[in-house]
């Protein structure tokens, strides 16, 4: 089954019916049929700080989808452990010309390690390491600004390129 990196902006796009890319999230979502979401409690945590002030309706949207999530056979959540916290980290302390976050630094670290090519997600974050580094050779437009990303099998074997 296909694998498919479930970022943090594809996320909160799902839990909230106001984010300008919902419609393109769920229909994304319908558009891909089966596949296997993997994504970890880094990107969990990110999306339930984001929404924790932003109202009762979006609190209670957030973590709906956690437990949806944690509950669903078919997706895969990577826990955090120190050790995924220091490779994120030194990842974060070489790339200091980039605005990754810590998170991105742990979904890109994640995904090469379980050689995962896609990404849904329309973090900017994401293109810019297509653009300078080559981590991403293609990308396909799925709908307006979310989109799936595809990341060539030799980049995530050559950490010289992230």
């Amino acid at each position: 089954m296909k694998q498919i990196f479930l970022d943090t902006f594809y996320l909160q796009a799902l839990a909230d019916p106001q984010d300008n890319a919902h419609q393109s999230a769920v229909m994304i979502t319908a558009k891909l049929g089966t596949f296997r979401g993997v994504t970890s409690e880094m990107v969990l945590t990110e999306l339930l700080n984001a929404l924790c002030s932003r109202g009762q309706f979006l609190r209670q949207s957030a973590i709906r989808l956690t437990r949806d999530l944690r509950n669903d056979s078919n997706t895969l959540i990577i826990p955090q452990t120190s050790e995924q916290f220091a490779q994120a980290f030194d990842f974060y302390q070489r790339r200091l010309d980039k605005g990754y976050s810590l998170t991105d630094c742990a979904s890109m670290a994640i995904m090469k390690q379980l050689e995962i090519l896609e990404i849904l997600s329309f973090d900017r974050h994401f293109q810019q390491a297509r653009r300078i580094s080559s981590f991403i050779e293609r990308i396909r437009l799925i709908i307006e600004h979310l989109v799936l990303f595809v990341v060539p099998q030799e980049t995530l074997h050559n950490p010289k390129t992230l």
